[in-house]
């Protein structure tokens, strides 16, 4: 089959084939501590950068892509979501926010530099422990805070890149027939699942965060790499937003105070049947933005835990009613 390689953009979502993968605003998490998995408070807007000839950056205009708008030190974390298998390569600076090696146009299994699809429903940060990631979040290129700059020693590219992988056409036949036995059983089982004047911009590492980042079952093999889809995401700051597409950016999030105080929820994800993957010991050493540039916290109220939502079993032998 020949090399798709069309990316599409619909209600701020990009779709690589079968993967769409949506940019989500958050709330900055503290530095210190361990935090379960802030909200998502809607899409970042995103652009074409081919449609503003005349504003863009002419090295952003070679490189093609898409655009985002992002305030200085705020958050984000990538939403993924697919109605085929496949894998996920998410670098930042071309650093894999997986292993914490240098990028490349090619799926490895040691280590793992990809999330594999759909069982990864999300990612906030890097791999930057066991069972923890530390935060995606925004600083500008040439301070020395980014991940790229502290993994490279340089800040030459900045931004997102990713990179969606398909399996195979066998892979996929064999995938969907045991999807349909699966949807056969639970059908006979009478039950169903539950339902520009600012520099450039880069990601830099914030607080931590519970999440796993799970090790893939599928064979290396199982994959098509002629069957793929890469995208550079450019940050713009607030200014070059403006200047670049002549619109108003989305104003900033609400604080985590205020987040906290009216007891809106925070998330757990926890798949007791998916192994983690083991951190990267390259995105460990990785230093927090407020340790390079300086904190800008104050002292925080703990979430109530009574506002954590759990999205999946937190012990292996606990099972909720009704679910499976």
């Amino acid at each position: 089959m020949a090399k798709q390689s069309k990316i599409a953009i619909k209600h701020d979502t990009l779709i690589f084939g079968p993967v769409r993968v949506d940019f989500q605003r958050t709330i900055r998490i503290p530095e210190d501590g361990l935090h379960p998995l802030p909200p998502g408070l809607g899409s970042f807007p995103i652009r074409r950068v081919e449609d503003y000839p005349d504003t863009a950056p002419a090295e952003w205009l070679e490189r093609g892509g898409v655009m985002l708008p992002v305030y200085q030190r705020e958050a984000m974390w990538l939403s993924f979501d697919t109605n085929e298998p496949a894998a996920l390569q998410i670098a930042t600076g071309k650093v894999c926010a997986v292993s914490g090696k240098a990028w490349k146009d090619k799926l490895s299994k040691k280590p793992q530099n990809y999330v594999a699809l759909p069982d990864q429903p999300w990612l906030d940060g890097i791999n930057a422990g066991d069972g923890f990631i530390r935060q995606f979040v925004a600083v500008p290129l040439g301070l020395g805070a980014t991940v790229e700059s502290q993994v490279t020693g340089e800040e030459v590219h900045g931004g997102v890149q990713l990179r969606a992988v398909s399996v195979t056409e066998k892979f996929l036949k064999q995938w969907k027939a045991a999807q349909q036995s699966r949807r056969n059983y639970l059908a006979d089982a009478d039950f169903a699942p539950a339902a520009m004047a600012a520099p450039d911009l880069g990601l830099g590492a914030g607080g931590r965060m519970r999440q796993e980042i799970y090790a893939d079952d599928r064979k290396l093999s199982d994959y098509d790499e002629t069957r793929s889809w890469r995208c550079f995401v450019h940050l713009c700051s607030a200014a070059q937003w403006t200047a670049i597409t002549g619109e108003v950016p989305p104003p900033t999030p609400i604080d985590r105070e205020t987040y906290v105080e009216y007891g809106f929820p925070w998330f757990d994800y926890y798949d007791a049947d998916k192994d983690d993957i083991a951190a990267s010991k390259t995105l460990a050493k990785v230093k927090p933005v407020g340790d390079l540039l300086g904190k800008e916290e104050q002292p925080y109220t703990p979430v109530d835990p009574k506002t954590v939502v759990q999205l999946k079993d937190d012990t292996a032998d606990s099972v909720a009613p009704g679910t499976w």
